[in-house]
């Protein structure tokens, strides 16, 4: 056995396990009310350079086996196309667990079982994974980071990671679409790789991630569209597990005024919040050499600070590098404020500076944002309507200030006021603990938007714990514009060419 010299697997295993590496393997579920649509591969095959239909190979059979899972009732069974990775099974019951594996004939050689539950989903579901699928035990159970992005070439590449609280947490999935969303196919698995942003620069697609929860933190490239990675260069160092260290959700990588820049945390849940910088790097240097990144000194909460909520409250988490309209660089954040009063309602401004990107970050104000709390958003300031733009859980029902499953468009002239204009996904008649859409990659191609969703949907675990992930376009963003402009709004707009 060689030493593994790149990032990623397809798919991983452990190197105990060489079983995992020569038998099929199902590497995503896309169920549906009453079928499945599936993938799968032969690692053995792929390694020795064999198509599953190459003439030159020796001959082979593949057949896919599924019942309802404990019902200790026999097979039903189907054959595979060897040529084909793609798979449609029909005439399943709706609201039914099931299990699933691969058989290759002659050697009897079987996949891991497989799990899902068929029932009606949202948007086009980019992948799925059972809560008892034990598969990515290894990782977690649930998928969640969901990240987004689009290649020159038009294909768009999804991530995400393998999530359970107290687990490893360090396996993340990519998957790729070539016709707009409307399909998704495998493409391979990153390790250690947790809390992952897709973006790309200068001719090379980048992951910017962790080892794992407060683990170090990695970057990685692409030079052929996400299939193949290098060896991931450590840019800051982390502890792991709950102790101190960075936090850096897949946040948006911005580029102004020649440089690149994305926000990042210090901290942990169990020891009292989080610091919050920012993390740049010149734009014509080599983002694959960690001395070219410069982080910001860490700013602290401080419940003093004007408008700030009354109570126990965590400060803010995960931020959005923005150019606000003073042509300044600031950072947006969620704002802790479930246990407090409010107990949602804000955002947390800090303003940075491009010019000076070590300087710690100040305080700038508290935003108007129903959905800037309690949640991951991403935000994105959009040239042709001159507004900044965030796709959230809303807070619909006060007594539920957590809540996830209500997912709405929101917008901003002035980074100090945002209106919800547009209810994309509204579920508020399921119950808030079991239901979510939260934590959504976006980007914005031409008049429309594309997100990506951390979904919780039939049976998830929790409303936390997704079992989806699901690919959504907003076709005309812009026609939800709100016609509202607040006296101060009249400000210049920054110009992201600088």
């Amino acid at each position: 056995m060689l030493g593994h010299a790149n990032w990623n697997y397809r798919p991983y295993s452990r190197v105990t396990e060489p079983w995992r590496r020569i038998n099929p393997f199902i590497c995503r579920l896309e169920p549906h009310a009453q079928h499945l649509c599936f993938e799968w591969l032969d690692p053995e095959r792929e390694s020795a350079g064999l198509n599953q239909a190459c003439p030159a190979a020796p001959a082979v059979q593949y057949t896919a086996y599924w019942r309802i899972w404990g019902s200790g009732s026999a097979y039903q069974s189907q054959l595979l196309n060897p040529a084909s990775p793609d798979v449609l099974i029909r005439g399943l019951e709706t609201g039914r667990d099931y299990e699933l594996y691969i058989e290759r004939q002659p050697e009897g050689r079987t996949s891991p079982i497989r799990r899902f539950r068929t029932g009606e989903a949202v948007g086009q579901i980019v992948n799925y994974l059972h809560p008892e699928d034990p598969v990515y035990s290894f990782s977690g159970h649930s998928l969640c980071s969901p990240s987004l992005l689009k290649l020159p070439s038009g294909r768009l590449l999804a991530s995400m990671d393998v999530f359970a609280g107290g687990r490893p947490q360090n396996l993340t999935l990519l998957f790729a679409s070539d016709d707009q969303g409307q399909s998704w196919h495998y493409l391979t698995e990153l390790l250690p790789c947790f809390w992952g942003k897709l973006f790309y620069h200068r001719g090379r697609t980048y992951m910017l991630a962790h080892s794992t929860e407060y683990g170090h933190l990695l970057i990685g490239c692409s030079e052929d569209e996400g299939r193949t990675w290098s060896a991931p260069v450590l840019i800051l160092p982390g502890a792991g597990s709950q102790d101190q260290g960075p936090h850096k959700a897949p946040m948006p990588v911005i580029e102004y005024q020649g440089r690149l820049f994305t926000a990042i945390d210090y901290g942990s849940w169990g020891t009292g919040g989080f610091k919050h910088a920012l993390l740049s790097i010149d734009a014509a240097s080599d983002l694959m050499e960690a001395s070219n990144w410069t982080c910001s000194d860490f700013l602290a909460y401080d419940p003093v600070w004007p408008g700030a909520c009354k109570g126990v409250c965590m400060g803010g988490l995960e931020g959005n590098a923005v150019v606000g309209p003073d042509g300044e660089i600031y950072n947006v954040l969620r704002y802790q404020m479930a246990g407090s009063q409010p107990a949602y309602g804000r955002a947390m401004v800090l303003r940075g500076s491009w010019r000076q990107p070590e300087a710690k970050l100040q305080f700038a104000w508290f935003a108007d944002f129903n959905g800037g709390s309690n949640s991951k958003f991403d935000l994105l300031y959009d040239q042709p309507s001159q507004a900044y733009w965030a796709i959230v859980s809303e807070v619909v029902e006060p007594e539920h200030p957590a809540q996830r499953n209500v997912l709405s468009l929101a917008c901003s002239r002035d980074l100090k006021h945002f209106e919800i204009v547009r209810r994309l996904l509204d579920f508020r008649q399921e119950d808030p603990a079991c239901v979510g859409f939260q934590y959504v990659s976006f980007l914005i191609d031409g008049n429309d938007m594309l997100y990506l969703c951390r979904t919780s949907l039939n049976h998830a675990r929790n409303m936390h714990d997704a079992n989806y992930s699901t690919f959504h376009r907003i076709s005309d963003f812009r026609q939800y514009l709100p016609v509202s402009v607040h006296p101060d709004q009249h400000s210049a707009q920054p110009d992201l060419n600088d």
